[in-house]
């Protein structure tokens, strides 16, 4: 099938982790020299298996909530399979005042190359902007119908459907996006995230708190008793290259008639989307800043806020948000929920219902991280290049 073939190549703009759903627990590795080593596990038992130590560590591992450097630090040293700086070697000294069921660390997908990015994490977040970008044109009629209770099952696929046609029939057919070329271990880094949230004072004002774990909150000022996470990423200026085609064959007036378009998406058009949906959850995102008094994130977010306006300029790029720790914004195709068409849709979900009663802005949780001992970045956001291949 004849296609039109380019390239794409992704940028980091702020901490990125398309995960593989895999997480290192605490003894799958132990911090050395301000890094994190991954133990080779299956090195480790063959040799092992060879001497009585082995029921030893097995017994240790069995028991042990983390490896102590004192009794097993050869293995760090011998037997890592890769090895993670941290992004900033003061969080090696934090790690080890961490309680050990806040020190699984979620990993990046990798194969047996390296790390790369997916295409189809790539294309959910297109389809995720564009939708997000379409979605106010049929919001009005969406909390209508709510309001005379007309809304049938599944309402949201069937909303989803009408912008982009029905499963096996999807203007997305037209996209088609490979894997990024693996990155090498070492490009990845080790980063320190909390989870921000809003809720209020006494007197009615906004406050800002941090998460704790299980649960519960704690006041801003206090912040080194909140909940940690600590994630395997790719820093900003990483870069990911792959592969992306857009197919003739659906783009042939009797194709997209058959399969019920009414027109076939171009990629001119997804960028653009794209570009709108990115400058309204930023703008989203800002007022939470704001609102929380946190001043240098407030700042990375107007970051890329410009970035926004270069690629609109340009034309063949966008700003999109994916993976891990990006939140309910990045997954919505609601991203302005503050508005009063979107607030009646949402309280159809009685999760989020709660939410929006509370008169808190919604979602009144943001995972930030850090960077000098402040929050500094939101994760996820990357700057999409699309380019005619040589």
């Amino acid at each position: 099938m004849a296609a039109t073939s380019m390239k794409y190549r992704i940028r980091c703009l702020t901490p990125l982790l398309v995960g593989d759903g895999n997480v290192l627990s605490p003894i799958d590795y132990m911090v050395w020299r301000d890094q994190v080593n991954v133990l080779d596990q299956p090195r480790i038992f063959r040799l092992l298996a060879k001497s009585p130590r082995l029921d030893v560590y097995l017994r240790e591992i069995k028991k042990a909530t983390r490896l102590e450097f004192a009794s097993w630090g050869g293995f760090a040293q011998n037997f890592a399979c890769r090895r993670i700086p941290f992004d900033e070697p003061r969080h090696a000294a934090l790690w080890a005042n961490v309680p050990p069921e806040q020190l699984s660390i979620p990993t990046f997908v990798r194969d047996t190359r390296g790390p790369y990015l997916p295409g189809s994490a790539i294309k959910g977040a297109l389809r995720t902007a564009f939708l997000g970008s379409r979605y106010g044109e049929n919001l009005a009629d969406t909390a209508r119908r709510l309001a005379k209770s007309e809304i049938p099952p599944r309402w949201g696929c069937q909303a989803e459907d009408a912008l982009t046609g029905k499963l096996g029939a999807s203007v997305f057919k037209v996209l088609r996006i490979s894997d990024s070329q693996p990155l090498n271990d070492s490009a990845l880094r080790i980063y320190l995230t909390r989870v921000a949230v809003l809720a209020r004072s006494a007197d009615g004002a906004l406050q800002l708190r941090w998460k704790l774990y299980p649960k519960g909150s704690v006041e801003a000022s206090k912040i080194n008793e909140a909940a940690v996470t600590f994630a395997e990423m790719a820093p900003p200026a990483t870069v990911f290259e792959g592969h992306l085609s857009l197919p003739t064959f659906y783009r042939q007036e009797a194709i997209a008639k058959e399969l019920g378009w009414k027109d076939t998406l171009s990629l001119e058009e997804l960028l653009a989307a794209t570009n709108d949906w990115a400058g309204k959850v930023l703008e989203n995102q800002w007022s939470y800043a704001r609102a929380a008094g946190l001043n240098r994130l407030a700042g990375s977010i107007e970051s890329l806020r410009l970035r926004v306006e270069e690629a609109r300029k340009k034309g063949s790029c966008c700003v999109l948000c994916m993976g891990w720790g990006a939140g309910y914004l990045s997954k919505s195709a609601l991203p302005d929920p503050r508005t009063e068409k979107a607030r009646q849709v949402l309280n159809e979900v009685a999760a989020y219902a709660r939410v929006l009663q509370s008169a808190l802005p919604f979602p009144k949780t943001r995972r930030i991280i850090f960077s000098g001992d402040e929050p500094a970045a939101l994760p996820g956001w990357v700057w999409l290049e699309v380019e005619p291949s040589n």
